[in-house]
């Protein structure tokens, strides 16, 4: 039988320790007499000597077998813990150990791993390329729904939303809706998972579900083919017109609802003026006309009238008259913009109308068009296609006429108006021809349309005419334009391209969600709605006055972690910030002056965390900021609470670092953002989501096993 070396090695050594101390005992047991059998060492001294020796044998025994327990068996539970996380997420591979054995089953197991992440990729191409046409289809309808420029929601039977586009996120969560509250600050009500019920009066909905679901016989179909309409208000005060149609499951059962809304406060308020302006033309033209007609009969009645009675008379007629026509003239000046045909516009960035228009003025026409000067901030409402057809035509005139090559464009800005200017140097012309430019028919390239350069600028709300500089020998048709404010989502547009991915705002797996669902406790993990959350504070004394500076979130629904449903708000901590805190969170005094404070803040989070479970990592700690202002605003955060720093002692019980950039590393998540509080939630939902499965295999599968194996960790009797 052959014995491997080092068992034989450690057989020998093991003897050898045991021989010396045999020998060393032995040898102090023969001290006991010298040469004249005088005793040289007392009995005493030798049992001492020899306890001596065995302490120290005991000692050395005991440091080799700590040496020889940490070198394989501790490293051997650590390569289990390392290889259970390598088994959950690919990826991932287990680390280096000093012991040889243990070295070569950690390569094979990576060896196994890159096999097994070969397999999954070819599984993973195979199931993407069989996907392709379902994925093409839902890429289709995300592209439509967060174009669309109508605003819809889609909702299960219990009032969560499912779906809805960025229109809606705009109509139900700007600055002129609900999130313009201190009930929504640094984040929005609208949200996948989130009951509509924040935006809408419950009893609204209930009741045009009511009419979708009990309409008799065959009202029943005409009810699910036509819907049901209905007009409310937000708590911002806009106006919604909506049209819920039904979302019908197998054998035609309701199983959810579908809102489209139009914002129709301007219509109700011109409606509302339109219906003002009748009536003071009636109530205001009743008593002159009265006044006309009754001084009229008197003329045509009464012949034998004295001239002063006759002159009297027609006094009464040429006031009442003007009175008349001056009230007239205050109504229209007043409604002129309500009386004005509409048409529908578009917003639009100043600087790319001009560039549009340079590029449009060199295909239609042998000019050469710049920009000499534009004000990048301006954005426009206009009819855009009929603005660079006018544009056109007018430089198209100015070559044919007068033989202008070049044409130089500008955009400025006067007071609230827009000033648009196409110009060219030299050769001037008549006012009453640059009239008559503005009242003809267009015909630029072949193309002929019934509109004038002056109906178009009209369309814009608008006033064109033509001016001569005569110190700088130029002349330009100038048009004023009204200037909008900037579409309040352009700059999150702009950073969501930057990141080149579509917001995430539809999950139709919440369909099968029901009000009858269990309490949270006996709900499984992976159903459960969270928010993730993190806070950076001026201290680490909660108790000891440290306030908490930035509040950061994000939400995870149906295990998908939902990026653009955030919450990032700083907050004024009305105190000094520590120079170490500063280090840690690079979080300057400067950048907290006129934020809101925790007063405002809070039950905006509040609202922001509603019926979700809360997760945080080293969550005491963050929990206490928390607890501590609830009697003082009147909030309890009473949400069941998980922490990350807790489940991986209990997933990874032999690991030495239980950190955040630790947990990471070894799930194979990359740290992004750190100390900052939406950069640290961020980073641990990914380590969170990466903990279930893991959770899973030990047999951790609802919330409340998840809590009862958090709290028996060491690290859960840490208090703050």
């Amino acid at each position: 039988m052959n014995f491997p070396r080092k068992l034989v090695f450690v057989g020998v050594a093991a003897c050898l320790f045991l021989l010396a101390q045999v020998v060393a005992v032995v040898a102090l047991m023969q001290v006991g007499s010298g040469d004249g059998g005088a005793a040289t060492m007392s009995f005493g001294d030798r049992v001492a000597a020899i306890l001596m020796i065995l302490l120290l044998a005991c000692v050395v025994a005991v440091v080799v077998l700590h040496k020889l327990y940490s070198r394989y068996v501790r490293a051997s539970s650590r390569l289990a813990e390392e290889t259970c996380a390598l088994v959950a997420h690919g990826g991932v591979r287990v680390s280096d150990y000093l012991a040889p054995e243990l070295q070569a089953l950690g390569q094979a197991v990576n060896q196994l791993a890159s096999v097994r992440d070969r397999l999954d990729s070819d599984v993973v191409a195979r199931v993407r390329e069989a996907r392709a046409s379902l994925e093409e289809e839902r890429s289709r309808l995300a592209a439509l729904m967060s174009d669309l420029n109508q605003s819809v929601v889609v909702c299960n039977l219990d009032g969560r939303v499912l779906l809805y586009n960025q229109r809606a996120n705009e109509e139900l969560s700007g600055p002129e809706g609900t999130a313009g509250t201190s009930e929504f600050i640094g984040s929005q009500p609208l949200g996948l998972g989130r009951s509509i019920y924040t935006v809408f009066d419950r009893s609204l909905i209930a009741h045009a579900l009511e009419r979708l679901q009990h309409a008799p016989g065959e009202a029943s179909a005409s009810v699910a083919a036509s819907g049901a309409h209905f007009v409310t208000a937000t708590r911002g005060g806009k106006l919604l017109r909506a049209h819920m149609s039904p979302v019908l499951a197998a054998g035609d059962a309701l199983s959810g609802f579908v809102l489209i809304l139009d914002d129709i406060t301007a219509d109700h308020e011109r409606d509302a003026r339109r219906d003002a302006l009748i009536q003071s033309l009636t109530e205001g033209g009743r008593g002159p006309l009265g006044n006309i007609r009754a001084a009229a009969e008197t003329l045509s009645d009464f012949a034998d009238m004295t001239p002063e009675q006759r002159v009297r008379f027609l006094g009464v007629i040429r006031d009442e008259a003007r009175a008349l026509s001056q009230h007239l003239e205050n109504a229209a000046t007043a409604f002129s913009n309500d009386l004005r045909v509409r048409w529908p516009l578009e917003d639009m960035l100043g600087a790319e109308l001009l560039a549009a228009a340079v590029g449009r003025i060199g295909e239609r026409c042998p000019v050469l068009g710049r920009v000499e000067s534009v004000d990048e901030s301006i954005w426009l409402r206009v009819d855009s296609y009929g603005l660079l057809q006018a544009l056109s035509f007018l430089a198209a005139r100015l070559h044919d006429e007068y033989e202008i090559r070049d044409v130089l464009l500008a955009l400025s800005r006067d007071g609230r108006l827009a000033q648009l200017d196409l110009m060219w140097a030299g050769t001037s012309m008549s006012n009453e021809a640059a009239m008559s430019w503005e009242m003809d028919s267009m015909n630029t390239g072949g193309e002929a349309t019934p509109l004038s350069v002056r109906d178009v600028v009209d369309r814009c709300h608008g006033e064109i005419w033509f001016q001569r500089q005569r110190v700088s020998h130029r002349s330009y048709f100038r048009i004023l334009l009204p200037i909008v404010e900037a579409p309040r989502d352009s700059a999150r547009s702009k950073e969501l391209a930057r990141r080149g991915s579509r917001p995430e705002f539809y999950d139709f797996d919440l369909f099968a969600r029901s009000a009858a669902s269990p309490q949270l406790d006996d709900c499984p993990l992976a159903e459960l709605t969270y928010t993730v959350f993190d806070t950076e504070t001026t201290g680490l004394d909660p108790s000891g006055g440290d306030e908490i500076i930035q509040i950061g979130a994000t939400r995870i629904v149906n295990r998908r972690l939902l990026g653009q449903e955030c919450f990032d708000q700083l907050v004024d901590p009305q105190r000094a910030l520590s120079e170490e805190s500063i280090r840690i969170h690079g979080i300057t005094p400067n950048l907290l002056v006129g934020q809101a404070t925790i007063v405002a803040v809070l039950p905006a989070f509040r609202a922001f965390c509603a019926d979700t479970v809360l997760v945080a990592h080293n969550a005491a700690f963050d929990m206490r900021f928390l607890q501590l202002k609830e009697e003082r605003l009147g909030l309890r955060f009473d949400q069941p609470v998980l922490d990350t720093l807790l489940l991986s002692a209990v997933l990874h019980p032999s690991q030495e670092s239980h950190r955040l950039e630790a947990i990471a590393e070894r799930l194979g998540v990359s740290v992004v953002g750190r100390h900052t509080a939406l950069g640290d939630a961020m980073v641990t939902a990914e380590v969170f989501l990466k903990m279930l499965p893991l959770l899973a295999a030990m047999g951790i599968h609802t919330l409340s096993q998840a809590r009862a194996a958090s709290e028996k960790t060491f690290h859960a009797r840490i208090k703050y």
